[in-house]
């Protein structure tokens, strides 16, 4: 059964300066029950991460200060979210969701959250609205955990995940293969296992053209076990931020031939959404559910 995480915390207030990219997080269920793609079976609220498990990953001296609330204003500036004991909550079961998925996904191929993404977020600090790193914290626990031995990331938001790139650095049992807009956010960008940086106004012959090129070519040379998805739709034409130039049906492709690969493979995936700051909220969502579309078609 396709199973999708869903917090109950996104229903709670947040920012009025956040309201816009953080409502997609109750409206993308919404929109997939309404349709009947799926229903209240499929979803499933998540935990939230323990200390033990953030520390996996991230920091004692960071997490101390967001569970006292004692980051800097330069520190909390560089997160852009105002700061509070419900907004770290609400991460710690953003973060969990995506591990809960990775097990959902190991026992049916495939599991998606309606969250996650938060690949800007570094062992000691967080940037970019991201404050702990789901992807790899999950990867850290399924390390760890002996539910995974050699996990691949594919990252396909407009965005390099620099905190991706820096936590994963050193690790062999870990790929991370990042396309991005070369001129775009972060501007500096540590290396990940493979970035391909794409040029501003890249359009879906040539998006698709790489990803061609690299996906199966990493899937062949590092055999991962289990595979992380982040399916972004900053890469759109619409995006505010994105500078891309794809189509939602180039969008739609891109997750066809990422999901059709690893099932191709044998390879379990977990799929979080990433960015989406098209001026219509709307596209933005219908964008995000032709993913849970795709999943559900090729997965059942």
């Amino acid at each position: 059964m396709l199973k999708i995480a869903h917090s109950p915390l996104f229903c709670h207030p947040v920012p009025e300066n956040h309201r816009f990219p953080m409502a997609k997080y109750n409206l993308i269920p919404e929109k997939l029950l309404a349709e009947g793609v799926i229903d209240t079976e499929n979803l499933f609220h998540p935990a939230k991460l323990s200390e033990q498990e953030i520390l996996s990953t991230h920091t004692q001296e960071y997490w101390l200060k967001l569970k006292t609330q004692t980051l800097s204003r330069t520190e909390a500036r560089k997160i852009g979210f105002e700061m509070s004991q419900a907004l770290v909550e609400r991460e710690r079961y953003i973060a969990h969701a995506t591990y809960e998925c990775a097990l959902y996904a190991k026992a049916h191929g495939v599991s998606l959250s309606t969250s996650g993404g938060t690949h800007h977020a570094f062992a000691d600090h967080g940037e970019g609205f991201c404050i702990f790193n789901d992807v790899c914290v999950a990867s850290n626990l399924m390390l760890t955990r002996n539910e995974a031995s050699r996990i691949l990331s594919v990252d396909l938001d407009v965005h390099q995940g620099n905190g991706n790139a820096a936590i994963m650095a050193n690790n062999p049992n870990v790929f991370i293969f990042s396309m991005h807009g070369a001129k775009n956010y972060p501007f500096i960008k540590p290396p990940s296992d493979l970035d391909v940086e794409l040029a501003d106004g890249t359009d879906d012959e040539a998006y698709l053209a790489q990803l061609h090129t690299h996906l199966p070519a990493i899937m062949e040379r590092f055999r991962p076990d289990f595979m992380f998805y982040q399916a972004a739709v900053d890469i759109l034409a619409s995006d505010e931020l994105g500078k891309l130039a794809i189509s939602p049906a180039g969008a739609k492709a891109r997750d066809e031939f990422v999901l059709s690969t690893a099932k191709a493979h044998g390879v379990p995936v977990a799929v979080v959404m990433g960015g989406g700051y098209s001026r219509n909220i709307d596209s933005v969502v219908e964008a995000h559910c032709q993913t849970f579309r795709v999943a559900k078609a090729l997965f059942g």
